[in-house]
């Protein structure tokens, strides 16, 4: 047995030659306990290509220049030694052309699924990659992926791509947490003249993602101007998801704009952008009763939510916007088809909302808004509208607002910006420096207005930030 495990590799591959089957037979099954860590490209193309599934690759420190995807099998994982240890990118010459992009978003038809650094095999389960950096400016992105179970991604830093950092399509159970996306993707148009594009890639952009884990996750983007999008994470169509502690500083932190999104939570997250979970209609309310529930998060852009959905509830959260900043409502909805609610909006802290607190075009029903504190000043420009603005249609019967503490300094405003708002259920409220109270009755109750407990909670990656009532703070460990 001694003379067999001393000459078991020869360039990386096993010695069998005159050793009994049974031996030959163990060996084989712990091979990949025994192999090093691949140390060039041409090893770890090969490794990927001629590994069995269930292989772990675990490659050395170095940059390894790709000519074309590795394509991971099911079960293999490819592991570096730290994601500023192993870097994989791409050579030169190997350059895919941008007429694919903007890609077809919903199916695999006409884009260039080959036009990233690691492409999964199609529906290869449980494939595990970590602790490396992928960057290749050329490339649409960083990881590609079709029918993949089970997927896991962490400690990665995908930095600078054309399109989008991970690209998948039906992933299920999948963990995403602990990378880093700097200016992974949504530039593609650049230098291309007369091409115009490139706005809607993502961080991350799943089709059909169910029962997933997205955490402790950096968003950064430095190479696009003020006025161009680009989403941190961005799925059409959600099921029983969530996405946690992670700290997005890109002008859209969120979208969820897709039918029959069910029980997706967004929580502790560090939100410079918006979070964008419009539908037409508002989009169907599943059996559970939630489409979305956003709580405990710090939003930090005056345009924070983009509406309208049925089905969601937004409570604890702090926002949180510079009044020389005071270009948005701090949820808006922009559509003109009725829809029929419910939603939810409770024991939240809004601190310098700038046009308002709540605009939705379309006509909506079962609004309820309780339990908040909201203070208004004097803004940049300055705003002056009600800090509630409603379609006319909106059927106001169905609307609550009670228990709040609304606070206008330095100006007054109206609470609402129609008479018509005035037919809400009004009651208990708080209100100071409100102009319009004539249109409601505002009865007061036994109840206590403002936050029904006070607001702490820690958010961003690992919880690097903590809320306290109106303040966030570095936490210090």
């Amino acid at each position: 047995m001694e003379e067999a495990a001393s000459g078991l590799r020869s360039s990386g591959m096993l010695v069998t030659k005159g050793l009994p089957l049974a031996v030959v037979l163990v060996f084989l099954a712990s091979a990949r306990c025994f192999s090093a860590p691949v140390a060039t490209a041409e090893a770890l193309v090969a490794a990927v290509r001629d590994g069995a599934e269930g292989a772990v690759i675990e490659i050395a420190p170095g940059t390894y220049e790709l000519a074309e995807p590795l394509e991971p099998k099911s079960g293999m994982t490819l592991k570096g030694a730290g994601m500023e240890k192993t870097i994989l990118t791409a050579k030169a010459g190997w350059k895919p052309p941008v007429t694919t992009l903007p890609d077809p978003e919903m199916k695999t038809e006409g884009m260039d699924t080959r036009a990233y650094l690691i492409r999964l095999q199609d529906k290869a389960a449980k494939v595990t990659v970590s602790d490396l950096t992928l960057r290749a400016p050329q490339l649409h992105g960083a990881i590609f992926g079709f029918g993949n179970p089970d997927l896991h991604l962490h400690h990665l830093r995908i930095e600078d791509f054309l399109w989008s950092g991970i690209r998948t399509f039906s992933m299920e159970r999948a963990k995403i947490h602990d990378c880093e996306f700097i200016d992974a993707g949504g530039r593609w148009e650049k230098g291309v003249p007369g091409e115009k594009g490139g706005i809607t890639g993502g961080g991350i952009f799943a089709i059909w993602m169910a029962d997933s884990e997205i955490s402790h996750n950096r968003f950064t983007r430095t190479q696009l101007g003020p006025a161009d999008e680009f989403y941190g994470i961005k799925v059409r169509q959600a099921k029983r998801c969530r996405i946690h502690h992670n700290t997005i500083e890109t002008n859209f932190s969120m979208e969820f704009p897709f039918e029959n999104d069910e029980d997706v939570e967004i929580s502790h997250n560090i939100c410079h952008g918006t979070i964008s979970i419009p539908k037409h209609a508002g989009g169907p309310v599943p059996a559970s009763g939630r489409t979305f529930h956003l709580h405990h998060n710090w939003m930090k852009d005056s345009y924070s939510i983009e509406f309208v959905r049925n089905g969601v509830e937004i409570s604890h959260n702090l926002f949180d916007f510079d009044p020389a900043k005071d270009h948005g409502n701090t949820i808006s909805g922009f559509g003109q088809a009725a829809a029929a609610g419910p939603a939810l909006f409770h024991n939240n802290l809004v601190n310098n909302p700038g046009r308002g607190v709540i605009w939705i075009n379309e006509p909506y029903a079962n609004l309820t808004v309780r339990n908040n504190h909201i203070i208004a000043r004097r803004t940049a420009t300055p705003r002056d509208e009600g800090l509630f603005g409603f379609a006319a249609a909106c059927d106001f019967k169905t609307f609550r607002f009670e228990d709040n503490i609304i606070e206008c300094r330095d100006q007054d405003r109206p609470l609402f910006r129609n008479d018509e708002s005035g037919g809400s259920a009004v009651i208990n409220n708080r209100l100071t420096g409100i102009s319009d109270m004539a249109r409601y009755e505002n009865r007061s109750t036994k109840s206590t207005a403002g936050l029904e407990k006070p607001l702490k909670f820690e958010c961003g990656v690992h919880g690097e930030v903590v809320v306290d009532g109106w303040e966030a703070k570095p936490l210090k460990r």
